[in-house]
């Protein structure tokens, strides 16, 4: 008996961007030209709403589809329409860590050479041992609940603004892990590298750091974690500390070498900050979903900054350290506090009067 078999031609005649092309291009281009991060990057990610007309190819054991809008509070009517702002994909990624990674190298190496590591001032390398060396926990921790949230992404332009936000985080703890590891033996006296671990667990100025960062690991909600951890972890405590804290106070005491490696992480920073903002503008912007998400993203910065603040007032005693004082806690928090607010108004949230269209 000859077996039949059922063909549709519905996918033959649907009509899409650039159908009629012999580029073979299934999208809009956000300028006039298609950018080569557009082309690696858009509808890589199969999505059913556009060309899988059978449904997903692959689901979970219970139903749930691969990838699904219902893992995140937040809805779009268009989750392709998200560009990010410094195009990053998988080649330009390993090119720029690459390139980090040599300066950091070189800079270390050369600083070793000329003994620099041995006129540190006594005071600040307890510093470098025990608390700059914790910070790398909170460090991949973040770097963690990223690369955890990176895969409910629902397409691969917003996989890849959180996957390369969680590779550089985790390469960053690495790199303060093999730079103290590297200058360890360069100090005239023992050099203790399990310090900062202990510091982490049992330290009460590391406590509510070492809270906040594991609140936001826990969290199912991919955008919630991408939202905290950029919007309002990294600017009121890391970025505190890095930026304020070590990079301001680490050339008085003799340390060139350490603000090096912290300027990697800022520089990272900066590119992770300018990614998240246009991704939160696009869906508290959105037409059917923007006044549900402009509440859900307020419902956020009520959960997490006090938190953050807490864990931000707790590292005030760092500031009181160091043998010279250049940096002051109370600015630099207030500096940190404002610039959160300038970014949510960018996003167009105001937490003071309500969300704004």
């Amino acid at each position: 008996m000859a077996t039949t078999y059922e063909r549709s031609a519905e996918a033959g005649v649907r009509k899409f961007a650039d159908w009629n092309s012999r580029h073979y291009r299934y999208f809009q281009p956000k300028g006039r030209k298609a950018t080569l991060y557009e082309d690696v990057t858009v509808d890589v990610q199969p999505d059913p709403s556009r060309y899988l007309l059978q449904g997903w190819i692959i689901s979970f054991a219970d139903g749930t589809p691969a990838y699904s809008p219902t893992r995140t509070r937040l809805g779009s009517s268009d989750w392709h329409e998200y560009r990010a702002p410094d195009e990053e994909w998988e080649k330009s990624h390993y090119q720029r860590q690459s390139a980090i990674i040599k300066m950091i190298q070189q800079a270390v190496a050369n600083g070793r050479s000329q003994n620099a590591v041995a006129r540190f001032d006594p005071d600040w390398v307890s510093i470098l041992q025990n608390h700059v060396s914790a910070s790398k926990h909170a460090e991949y921790g973040l770097g963690t609940a990223l690369m955890s949230a990176q895969r409910d992404g629902m397409t691969q332009m917003i996989n890849n603004s959180i996957l390369t936000n969680a590779s550089y985080k985790l390469r960053y703890a690495q790199d303060l892990t093999l730079y103290l590891g590297d200058i360890a033996s360069d100090f005239s006296k023992p050099f203790d590298e399990n310090a900062g671990k202990e510091h982490w667990l049992n330290d009460p100025i590391w406590q509510p750091v070492r809270k906040l960062v594991e609140t936001v690991m826990v969290r199912k909600d991919h955008l919630e974690q991408y939202f905290a951890i950029n919007v309002l972890i990294e600017p009121l405590v890391m970025g505190l500390f890095r930026r304020r804290f070590v990079m301001e106070m680490a050339a008085v005491h003799g340390d060139f070498l350490t603000p090096v490696v912290m300027s990697a992480a800022e520089a990272d920073y900066s590119r992770n900050m300018v990614n998240t903002v246009v991704l939160m503008q696009m869906l508290a912007a959105d037409e059917k979903f923007g006044p549900q998400n402009r509440g859900v993203m307020k419902e956020w910065v009520q959960d997490y900054q006090p938190l953050a603040i807490l864990a931000q007032q707790q590292l005030q005693a760092i500031w009181s350290l160091p043998r010279i004082k250049v940096s002051d806690f109370q600015e630099a928090a207030d500096h940190a506090q404002k610039y959160v607010q300038d970014i949510l108004s960018q996003i167009g949230i105001d937490t003071e009067g309500g969300q704004k269209v």
